[in-house]
């Protein structure tokens, strides 16, 4: 495999595992609205991203599986919304969902990289449907790693001083 390839792989990986993460997040925040409602928006990002890259990956010679079908609501779903709605707004919950933030931010973080490393490839191949992907979708990625940031501003001085 080239280098161009495990870039396109792991990038793959990397944008599928920050999807279910943001997903199950979204969940565990259920009471938190503004989390909530905008962990799915930027999650279907990452699940877009995850199926052009598998489309990609067919130009490189590879063989990404698509992007993960939508988890379906079953008892841990349920169980998460409900401890979620009897935990509200208490500083515990703070403090995970400012965990869970860190951990969203340090995953995109990764995946930024990994697109500005397939631009510089793909730069240097002069691939321009590569380069194309990468123009289209890292600035969906710098805007999650932006998002999880501004949270984290947000929240950590209140939380962090509170408990």
């Amino acid at each position: 495999m080239t280098g161009i390839g495990t870039t396109l792989r792991l990038l793959h990986d990397g944008e599928r595992d920050l999807e279910q993460d943001l997903l199950s997040a979204a969940a565990r925040h259920h009471t938190d609205h503004e989390f909530h409602h905008v962990a799915l928006d930027v999650a279907r990002w990452s699940r877009e991203h995850a199926a052009r890259l598998a489309d990609a990956g067919r130009d490189h010679g590879l063989d990404l599986s698509g992007p993960r079908g939508n988890p379906s609501p079953g008892a841990l779903a349920t169980l998460r919304e409900k401890a979620s709605e009897a935990l509200g707004r208490r500083p515990e919950t703070g403090l995970l969902l400012l965990h869970d933030l860190r951990d969203l931010h340090l995953a995109a973080a990764r995946n930024s990289l990994h697109w500005e490393m397939l631009a510089q490839a793909a730069q240097a191949t002069r691939d321009e449907r590569l380069l194309a992907l990468v123009t289209d979708c890292h600035p969906q990625t710098l805007r999650q790693l932006r998002w999880t940031n501004t949270m984290i501003k947000v929240l950590a001085p209140q939380l962090l001083t509170s408990v």
